[in-house]
């Protein structure tokens, strides 16, 4: 058993070609931003959009509602923000906004990995994906998963993975991932 920051059992999926097309924004080359809107006229436009270094305070704070997430400068956030930005289409974070509050309440990242087998093939990574708790059961984790692997798709890989805890994969199922084999961690603080 794994435990990372109270999440126990920690699983690796992939995704699977041929999922559900609820799960992906119909768009495979991938903008910087797609328009989201919630199903209700009256309710907020939302936008799937990179991060921003304008972001720093809201984003933070929706990373706390997935880990361990320590105050941050906003020294530490641009210094990182540029560190992440020289990388380009290579690693991506994505923000969904309440354009009425400019609160961030969704966001995921995927990283692409370089490998020499499958002909130099490439693999994308999603990481860090989370809803605000206030904003679940609107599909944004969804749309949030489907620009990630459109990004990876974009960018050539042959497979995404992702890690998850024991009570979300049955919402990465049925973004059309399914379980394969296990997760092993060392930490080192």
């Amino acid at each position: 058993m794994v435990v990372r920051h109270g999440r126990v059992s920690l699983l690796r999926a992939i995704r699977i070609p041929h999922a559900s097309p609820d799960c992906f924004i119909k768009s495979i080359s991938v903008p910087r931003s797609c328009s989201c809107s919630n199903p209700s006229t009256e309710g907020p436009k939302l936008q799937v959009r990179r991060l921003e270094i304008s972001d720093k305070s809201s984003f933070i704070e929706l990373l706390q509602q997935l880990t361990v997430c320590d105050s941050v400068s906003d020294k530490e956030f641009e210094d990182r923000f540029q560190e992440l930005s020289i990388l380009g289409d290579d690693h991506v974070i994505c923000v969904i906004e309440d354009d009425r509050s400019g609160k961030i309440i969704a966001t995921g990242s995927v990283f692409i990995e370089k490998k020499f087998i499958r002909n130099c093939g490439k693999v994308g990574h999603i990481e860090d994906v989370v809803v605000d708790s206030n904003a679940r059961g609107m599909q944004l984790g969804k749309k949030i998963i489907g620009f990630l692997t459109d990004h990876a798709r974009s960018m050539g890989c042959y497979k995404v993975i992702l890690d998850c805890s024991t009570d979300n994969k049955t919402f990465y199922e049925k973004c059309g991932f399914k379980q394969k084999e296990i997760q092993m961690v060392m930490y080192f603080t």
